[in-house]
């Protein structure tokens, strides 16, 4: 199944193909879940704050669908 990945911020240097807000479709095993995605991609979970699901929060767990568009969001500091 094919999934859309979007990485943000720090995340983007896991992924330096990709542009600024560019998707990149990733070829994924059926029962594929957030985390495994995450890994798959080289993207240490600890890193991440954030997973996002078709515009909705989910866990690490959280079992992805063919056509799913995620994001993963790192941890954010400023101030």
């Amino acid at each position: 199944m094919k999934v859309e990945v979007r990485v943000f911020a720090t995340l983007r240097r896991y992924l330096p193909e990709l542009g600024i807000g560019e998707p990149k479709v990733v070829d994924v095993p059926e029962s594929t879940t957030a985390g495994e995605l995450c890994r798959l991609l080289g993207i240490p979970l600890e890193e991440v704050k954030v997973i996002m699901r078709n515009s909705r929060q989910v866990e690490p767990d959280e079992v992805l669908a063919d056509g799913d568009r995620v994001a993963f969001i790192p941890h954010v500091g400023g101030g």
